[in-house]
């Protein structure tokens, strides 16, 4: 019952989530969706000692209602490298 809650709040835009921005790489992380504020606060721990033991410096947290459009995001301010923002092009010749 409680993860069709969450679905719901999920799919309207109201449920919780955790952001994660990390310097070094410079990345946004998106953790969630969670039903209330306070399951999101009791989950953040955990995506930061998971980071922090891949290497990475966490530079801000925000625990916020939003739905956020990617899970990950890659670059500075969030935008995908130069390298990364070049199409992949399948099944076409050189």
């Amino acid at each position: 019952m409680m993860k069709l809650l969450v679905n719901i709040l999920d799919s309207l835009g109201a449920a919780w989530w955790v952001r994660i921005k990390t310097e070094n790489p410079q990345c946004t992380y998106c953790f969630g969706p969670f039903a209330n504020k306070r399951e999101a606060e009791a989950s953040q721990d955990g995506y930061i000692e998971d980071l922090e033991s891949e290497g990475a410096t966490i530079a801000a947290l925000i625990v916020e209602r939003c739905k956020p459009e990617d899970l990950t995001v890659y670059g500075e301010d969030g935008e995908q490298s130069a390298l990364e923002k070049i199409p992949t092009l399948s099944g076409q010749a050189s």
